[in-house]
């Protein structure tokens, strides 16, 4: 499915973006592992959240999903079962890496497989701590890929230094430890997202954190609750930068995280000039949230890189955009584990940019972008089935001279399935 893309004139308007995939994937982890009822509303409806509840329904777990609101009965760890075939984790790292945590403390066998691009994505990084806590996992090429087959149980505390900053492998080893005997402590050189941390905390984990350090004593059981899951911050980023880059536009983004270990894209758009306040912000379910307004605004080349990557790896393609719109040289470093996303995201990135007429080019873990304030457009472009990729380019022909056509375009069902009503919506 492809689409063309051009320019609409100004965006405005108020408008909700989906729910927040790491927080939604979270719920329903920790919802399944709890004891008692946990209800959660507004929950992602993307492909990849979906894939954690297909998973977690086959290794036992009862989920009900009712309009807005999805009920888990959570029967604690000793509630899971051997599930009866290879689960599936579609698109997801975060499925796969997650579920490993999970997979890892039960006494039985569990194999973990994906799509073409998820089978290409290292797994190792999960692999190695888990298998220090007893787990016992084989993969391919030397259990570096999936599929994975885990047979868990019997685990025991650790200490742990991360080799990168990964929310993902945090949270895996966490929830491994929630069923291990001792304490595991993990230490991070860059904090990374803390979804996790939190939801343990009002889920009474003992749990415990001192800047970047965490520990976590089990085994322990949670209790059930209720969460309201946030807009998605890198859903609300495609928006912020079109508005920016698009004359004449102004859009307010309501009930967004600004978890401050996820809100990095806000404080890049603000060093490059970007006319962005937080209103009404407040507290939910132990996240911060706010309505983000932003209006257009010239932009200045900017140079990111070192701690601030980790809070905004997804938002990279499309701060990539606002780059090319931006007048004078912008650069991205330490940011080599865009390589190992859906895609080689560095790559797509520099490609997608020369394309439309953007001179730009790949560094080892980053890339440099020559911005001229205009995007020429005019060309055809392929999302390489890399969801966040897809929608960096619908953005690049809201402001660009002539159109640009996006292929693939069916991809951005991964997270933002309604992505095209509500351009529509700000175009009206």
């Amino acid at each position: 499915m492809e689409f063309e893309f051009k320019s609409l004139g100004s965006l405005r308007g108020e408008l909700k973006v989906p729910a927040d995939k790491s927080i939604s994937h979270r719920a329903v982890i920790l919802g399944s592992l709890a004891k008692g009822e946990s209800v959660v509303h507004n929950i992602s409806w993307g492909e990849d959240v979906k894939s954690t509840i297909r998973c977690m329904q086959q290794l036992g777990a009862e989920i009900v999903q009712d309009k807005e609101v999805t009920r888990i009965r959570g029967k604690g760890f000793d509630g899971l079962s051997e599930p009866k075939d290879v689960l599936n984790c579609g698109n997801s790292g975060t499925t796969m890496r997650l579920l490993a945590g999970v997979a890892a403390a039960r006494p039985f066998l569990t194999v973990l497989t994906g799509d073409e691009s998820l089978r290409r994505r290292p797994m190792a990084r999960v692999v190695e701590p888990l298998s220090m806590m007893g787990a016992i996992i084989c993969g391919r090429e030397n259990s570096r890929l999936a599929p994975l087959v885990i047979r868990g149980g019997e685990l025991r505390g650790i200490e742990y230094h991360l080799k990168v900053a990964s929310a993902q492998v945090k949270s895996a080893i966490l929830l491994a430890a929630l069923d291990a005997e001792g304490e595991t402590i993990i230490r991070e050189n860059i904090i990374s997202r803390d979804h996790t941390e939190r939801m343990l905390l009002e889920m009474g984990a003992n749990l415990e954190r001192d800047q970047n350090e965490i520990r976590l004593r089990g085994p322990c059981e949670l209790d059930g609750r209720e969460w309201r899951v946030p807009g998605d911050i890198s859903s609300a980023a495609f928006w912020l930068v079109a508005a920016a880059i698009v004359p004449g536009s102004e859009v307010l983004v309501r009930d967004v995280g600004v978890n401050p270990t996820r809100s990095g894209v806000l404080t890049v758009l603000k060093n490059m000039g970007a006319e962005i306040r937080l209103e009404n912000y407040r507290t939910v379910g132990g996240e911060p949230v706010a309505d983000i307004l932003v209006k257009h605004s010239g932009l200045q080349p900017v140079e990111i890189g070192g701690s601030i990557i980790p809070s905004l790896i997804d938002e990279i393609p499309i701060l990539a955009i606002a780059m090319a719109m931006a007048s004078g040289t912008s650069a991205v470093s330490d940011a080599g584990e865009l390589r190992t996303k859906e895609s080689d995201r560095i790559a797509m990135i520099v490609s997608i940019l020369n394309r439309m007429g953007v001179e730009a080019a790949e560094t080892p873990d980053g890339f440099i972008v020559h911005g001229q304030g205009k995007i020429p457009g005019n060309c055809r472009l392929s999302a390489g089935g890399d969801h966040r990729i897809a929608m960096a380019s619908a953005v690049s022909g809201l402001a660009a001279e002539m159109p640009v056509t996006v292929e693939d375009f069916n991809c951005v069902g991964i997270s933002y399935p309604t992505f095209l009503q509500d351009l529509r919506h700000l175009t009206e």
